[in-house]
């Protein structure tokens, strides 16, 4: 059952992070690079985005639920453990939070932006978007360290 729970983990977090960083790091520089022109840039975006939302949300939904399993099957006795997992949960919650954002409030802003508006919305979107890379890479990374923490 414990593997099980890992697997429900740790997967969905690592296609999170993978996808994420992958986006950041070789899809929004290279669309930026072979479409110079922005407004086309921004259509393909757009493109890409839709849709994804709730495959998202499963997905955190999944590394929450797995998460919690986990606890339950096999806590810890450790108060650097607890810690360990606590600041994990605040780093998950708060990176659903910024998630909730970008979907319902961020994403119908870059929408709906006037063209003077959308170089804005874009810096904006990339900085959330590295906020969101850093607090899954580093609930990622607690959850490793949390295996070696009693």
């Amino acid at each position: 059952m414990e593997l099980l729970l890992v697997l429900a983990h740790a997967g969905p977090a690592a296609i999170w992070l993978g996808s994420m960083a992958y986006s950041l790091f070789v899809v929004q520089p290279r669309i930026a690079r072979v479409l110079r022109d922005p407004e086309q840039a921004e259509d393909l975006y757009r493109e890409l985005g839709a849709g994804n939302r709730w495959r998202v949300i499963g997905l955190i939904g999944l590394i929450g639920v797995a998460g919690a399993g986990l606890v339950a099957v096999d806590p810890e006795d450790g108060a650097g453990w607890w810690v360990v997992i606590a600041v994990k949960a605040v780093l998950w919650l708060a990176a659903s939070g910024l998630f909730w954002w970008v979907s319902w409030r961020g994403w119908p802003r870059r929408v709906f932006a006037l063209p003077e508006e959308l170089p804005g919305q874009q810096r904006r979107f990339r900085l959330v978007a590295l906020a969101l890379l850093g607090l899954v890479g580093t609930a990622a990374v607690l959850g490793v360290a949390a295996r070696f923490v009693s």
